[in-house]
C-alpha cells in the first residue's frame, strides 16, 4: 500500500508518494510519483487547480470569525468536556438555528470539523451536552466568562442596565414554566422568566438567570443584584424598565449603596404629585425641548419620593406619541361599537369607554386622553434631566439583546421538555447573543452592523480538492461573489 512520504532537501520538504518494497530480504521505500512540497505548513500541489476535483464546499467565514471570538473569551475551556458540541449549538444559533435533530445535517454543511476539530456530530452526544450543563454552574461559569469579556473590551462597569422577559414553553416535565403574563399575549402556554443583565457601556451581556413564569418582573431584580455582586459589581447606577420598578426595589437599591434610574408607571400618587391642573401641553417651551434622534421630548422635573427614598420625578410628554395612542384608542373604540351593535363581546379594557346604554363615553375618554404622550422617570442620580432622559432611553441595549435572544438566535418557543435542559438551552442562547455582541463591538468602527458582517461572511467557504491522478487532497478559500451573482 502506498503512503505519502515527506522529504527534507536543502531546506525545504518536499511530498512524494511511495510504497515500501523487500528488496534482497529489506524493506525500502519505492518512488512512485512527485506530489508537491510543503511552504509555511501548507500543501502545494503540482498538478493544474484545472484538474482538480471538488470534492466538497463548507461554509467557513462566518463561522470562523464566531471561533475566534469564543477563543478570545476563552469559551472552549470554560465549557468543558462537551465545548465542541456546545459551541455548534452556540454558532447555529447565530447563523442558523436548527433543532437538535436537524443539527447532523447543517454540521455537514459547514466547516466545523476543521475549526472545532470535531469529526461527527450526533445526537445524542449534543443531548449529553445539555443534560452535562448543571444549572448551579451556569453563574460560576458567567462570571468565568464575563472576567474575560472585561479584559478583552476593557469594560468598566459603571452601570448596569436589568430587564426581564419571557419565553414560552411546549412540555409539562419543566417545575419553572408556568402559566403567567405573557409579553406577547399568547394565552396557553407555560412561560419561563428570564432576566438579564448587560453593561450600561457598550450593552455587553454580564449575565442571565432563570425564574419561574409566574413570578412578577420586580421580583426578580433583588436576586439579580445579589447576584451582581459575585460579578465584582456591588454598587453603580441601575437602570431598570418600569416593569421592574418597585417600591421595594428603591430601597433595597439605595440600602445596597446604588443609584437608580428607572421608568415609573402612572399611579394616584404620581396624579396626585402633578395635580388636577396637570396639562402636558404646558410643557412644550423651548427650555424644555429635547431631541433625540428623530423624537422630541418636552420635560420637566420636580422632588419625589419614591420607596421612602427623596429623589426627582421626570415628566416626559411626546406629542407624536399622544396623537398615536389617541388614535389607536379611538379605533379601537369604534371596533368595539360595531361589535356591540351586533350583540358581540368586546376587549374587557373597552367596556370603561360605553355607558350601560352602549353609548360611547367621550368624559373618560378625555379623562384617558389627558396622559397620552406622557412618560414618567424616578431617580437619585445627580444626572440633570436631559441625562437622565438620554441614559434612560438609550437602555434599549437590552431590548436590543432580547431582540437577538428572540430572533437571531431563536430562544422562543423553547421545546426542551426536562428542566435542565430548557436552562441549558438558555444558557446557550445567552452565549450566541454574547458573541454577537462583541461582534458588534469589533466591527463597530467599520460602520458595520454584525448583521451585515456576518452576511459578507457568509460567501466564504471552504473548497476541498482532490487530484484525480495522484488521488492527493488539499482545500483552499473560496469567496462567493454574491452581488455580481445574477440568477439564471
Amino acid at each position: 500500500m502506498s503512503f505519502i512520504k515527506k522529504i527534507k532537501r536543502n531546506g525545504k520538504i518536499y511530498l512524494a508518494e511511495v510504497e515500501s518494497v523487500r528488496v534482497g530480504g529489506k524493506v525500502v521505500h519505492k518512488y512512485l510519483r512527485y506530489l508537491g512540497k510543503e511552504s509555511d505548513g501548507k500543501t502545494i500541489l503540482t498538478t493544474s487547480i484545472s484538474n482538480a476535483e471538488i470534492e466538497s464546499v463548507k461554509l467557513s467565514g462566518p463561522l470562523m470569525v464566531l471561533h475566534s471570538i469564543a477563543e478570545s473569551i476563552g469559551l472552549p475551556g470554560i465549557l468543558g468536556e462537551y465545548s465542541k458540541e456546545i459551541l455548534s449549538l452556540v454558532y447555529a444559533h447565530c447563523l442558523d438555528y436548527e433543532s437538535l435533530n436537524h443539527m447532523k445535517k447543517w454540521f455537514a454543511r459547514t466547516d466545523l470539523n476543521l475549526i472545532l476539530g470535531l469529526e461527527a456530530l450526533t445526537e445524542k452526544r449534543l443531548v449529553n451536552a445539555l443534560d452535562a450543563m448543571e444549572s448551579e454552574h451556569f453563574i460560576t461559569n458567567q462570571v468565568k466568562i464575563f472576567d474575560k469579556v472585561k479584559s478583552v473590551l476593557k469594560i468598566k462597569t459603571k452601570g448596569v442596565v436589568y430587564d426581564v422577559t419571557n419565553t414560552y414553553f411546549h412540555g409539562k416535565k419543566c417545575s419553572k414554566a408556568k402559566y403567567g403574563h405573557d409579553k406577547e399575549n399568547r394565552k396557553g402556554h407555560k412561560l419561563v422568566q428570564i432576566g438579564l443583565a448587560v453593561t450600561q457601556e457598550k450593552g455587553i451581556p454580564i449575565f442571565h438567570k432563570t425564574f419561574p413564569g409566574n413570578i412578577h418582573d420586580a421580583r426578580t431584580f433583588s436576586d439579580i443584584s445579589n447576584d451582581l455582586e459575585g460579578f465584582g459589581i456591588k454598587s453603580g447606577l441601575a437602570v431598570i424598565d418600569r416593569g421592574i420598578t418597585s417600591a421595594e426595589n428603591t430601597a433595597f437599591l439605595s440600602k445596597n449603596h446604588w443609584k437608580i434610574l428607572c421608568g415609573m408607571k402612572l399611579d394616584n400618587n404620581i396624579k396626585k404629585t402633578l395635580g388636577d391642573e396637570f396639562k402636558s401641553q404646558d410643557l412644550c417651551v423651548t427650555k424644555n425641548r429635547l431631541r433625540m434622534g428623530k423624537t422630541i421630548f418636552y420635560f420637566k422635573e420636580q422632588t419625589y419620593t419614591h420607596g421612602g427614598i427623596k429623589g426627582r420625578l421626570i415628566i416626559i410628554y411626546n406629542s407624536r406619541k399622544a396623537i398615536e395612542v389617541a388614535e389607536f384608542r379611538l379605533d379601537e373604540i369604534t371596533a368595539a361599537q360595531v361589535r356591540l351593535l351586533n350583540k358581540k363581546a368586546i376587549k374587557p379594557e373597552l367596556e370603561k369607554y360605553f355607558t350601560k346604554n352602549g353609548k360611547i363615553n367621550e368624559a373618560k375618554i378625555s379623562e384617558d386622553k389627558k396622559f397620552d404622550g406622557v412618560s414618567f422617570l424616578f431617580t437619585t442620580t445627580n444626572l440633570n434631566a436631559t441625562e437622565a432622559i438620554e441614559t434612560y432611553f438609550d437602555k434599549d441595549v437590552v431590548e436590543k439583546c432580547f431582540q437577538s435572544l428572540k430572533g437571531v438566535v431563536s430562544l422562543r418557543p423553547v421545546r426542551h421538555w426536562l428542566y435542565n435542559r430548557v436552562e441549558a438551552h438558555v444558557f446557550i442562547c445567552y452565549l450566541s447573543c454574547l458573541l454577537l455582541s462583541i461582534l458588534k463591538e469589533k466591527v463597530r468602527p467599520m460602520g458595520l452592523s454584525f448583521q451585515v458582517a456576518l452576511n459578507e461572511l457568509d460567501g466564504l467557504y471552504r473548497v476541498y480538492l482532490k487530484d484525480p491522478k495522484k488521488n492527493f487532497k488539499t482545500c483552499c478559500a473560496y469567496k462567493e461573489a454574491r452581488r455580481n451573482i445574477k440568477s439564471s
